[in-house]
């Protein structure tokens, strides 16, 4: 089988981020379906990755693969684990809330088996709307929202050690991670992003690996 090109991933998904933002209900295929939500081994973190939209990679090429590897570099005493949350991850109806309610699951489920592990919450693009509706942040509205199907339980919220979002759809409709985990929150939003800011360069959208370093850094200062 052979696998796009980073430069044919990156046309592919313009087009698509073009169809999203201009409200064409096309998506790409979804991927095969993984297993539900189990518990994986107990490591001192577990980074839990929501993708963009349509974009492929264990935890997502632009952002989730190249953090995941700034995270293991910059906090070298901790253990990790990662987990990419299982979700269409296209411009379907309903798409932000299935990723919604697999992340939940999963967290549940970690932190019912390992009871001293902490989670780092990471998402891109239409990801970062699944993360927000899994901390009780409605992306509803937003483009490639959805409403909120779970929240992360009261009693496992204070080991959600840090958040850590891109291109946060949400912000475009004046809505932003505040309350509980406001201090714990990385929001990045670059300059001309259409997805977050109402800019008009959708290639400031496809940039946010060169963030992974700062993000690690953050990360590092709350775990």
């Amino acid at each position: 089988m052979r696998f796009p090109t980073r430069r044919q991933f990156t046309a592919k998904l313009v087009a698509v981020t073009c169809v999203a933002v201009g409200g064409v209900v096309i998506a790409p295929a979804a991927p095969a379906s993984a297993a539900p939500a189990s518990a994986a081994p107990c490591t001192d973190l577990d980074m839990v990755s929501a993708r963009g939209t349509g974009e492929p990679g264990t935890l997502g090429w632009i952002v989730g693969d190249p953090v995941f590897s700034a995270l293991k570099s910059r906090i070298r005493n901790k253990t990790f684990t990662s987990y990419p949350v299982n979700y269409p991850a296209s411009v379907i109806p309903g798409s932000a809330s299935q990723g919604n309610t697999d992340l939940v699951n999963h967290v549940t489920a970690q932190a019912s088996s390992c009871p001293n592990q902490k989670f780092i919450l990471v998402g891109y693009s239409q990801g970062a709307n699944v993360v927000a509706n899994s901390i009780g942040i409605s992306s509803d509205g937003a483009l490639v929202g959805g409403p909120i199907t779970k929240t992360i339980p009261a009693s496992i919220q204070p080991r959600v050690a840090a958040i850590l979002v891109f291109g946060n759809p949400i912000r475009a409709i004046g809505r932003r991670i505040t309350g509980t985990y406001e201090s714990r929150t990385l929001d990045i939003c670059a300059n001309g992003d259409p997805i977050c800011g109402g800019g008009a360069n959708i290639l400031a959208h496809l940039g946010y690996g060169g963030n992974a370093n700062q993000a690690a850094n953050f990360a590092a200062g709350k775990v």
